[in-house]
C-alpha cells in the first residue's frame, strides 16, 4: 500500500456538488502522436493524463480493475481550453 506522503504526483479532489460532467467515449486515433504532459497519481485506482498534440488536447482516464484497465477519453480541445478542463478535474469542479 502506498502512504499518500510518498505520492509525488497530485491526486483529484472529490467532485463538488454542481461539477462539470465530461462527456468519457472510448479513444479515438486521430491524435495518436499525443504526448502525455501532465497527471495523476497511479495509487489510485482511477488515473487521469493530460494529452497534447498539434495544439490539440485531451484528458485520458485509465480505470485500473483487476481484469485489465478500462481507457477512455473526452474530446479534444485547444490547449488552453484543456488546460483550464484539467485544472477543473483535480480541484473537483469537473469530472
Amino acid at each position: 500500500m502506498i502512504l499518500l506522503d510518498e505520492c509525488l504526483s497530485p491526486h483529484v479532489a472529490m467532485p463538488q456538488r454542481d461539477h462539470l460532467r465530461l462527456d468519457w467515449q472510448q479513444p479515438y486515433p486521430a491524435l495518436e502522436r499525443a504526448r502525455s504532459v501532465a497527471w495523476t497519481c497511479w495509487c489510485r485506482a482511477t488515473v487521469y493524463e493530460l494529452y497534447e498534440g498539434a495544439g490539440r488536447a485531451f484528458v485520458r482516464r485509465t480505470i485500473q480493475l483487476d481484469s485489465g484497465h478500462q481507457v477512455q477519453e473526452t474530446f479534444s480541445w485547444p490547449i488552453n481550453e484543456a488546460r483550464a478542463i484539467w485544472t477543473a478535474l483535480l480541484s473537483g469542479r469537473a469530472r
